[in-house]
């Protein structure tokens, strides 16, 4: 794989990651605006699922900032 073969494959790569952040940032928040705007009334079992998707955006968000950096480093040399 060239070059430029390698970058477009980080860019779509980057792009999907985004779309998967946003997907699950949209799920977070539909959970918390069915809860009232917070997590303060969120039952259990919502809460639990809040948990699950905030980790998971979270790691989502780490792969994207490595990715940035990569296309970043990459776009300077």
């Amino acid at each position: 794989m060239n070059n430029n073969e390698e970058m477009l494959h980080k860019v779509q790569n980057y792009r999907k990651i985004v779309l998967i952040y946003e997907g699950l940032h949209a799920e977070i928040n539909k959970l918390i605006m069915e809860n009232g705007g917070g997590t303060e009334k969120m039952s259990p079992a919502d809460l639990q699922r809040y948990r699950q998707l905030a980790t998971q955006r979270d790691e989502v968000m780490n792969e994207m900032r490595v990715l940035e950096l990569q296309l970043l480093d990459e776009d300077e040399t």
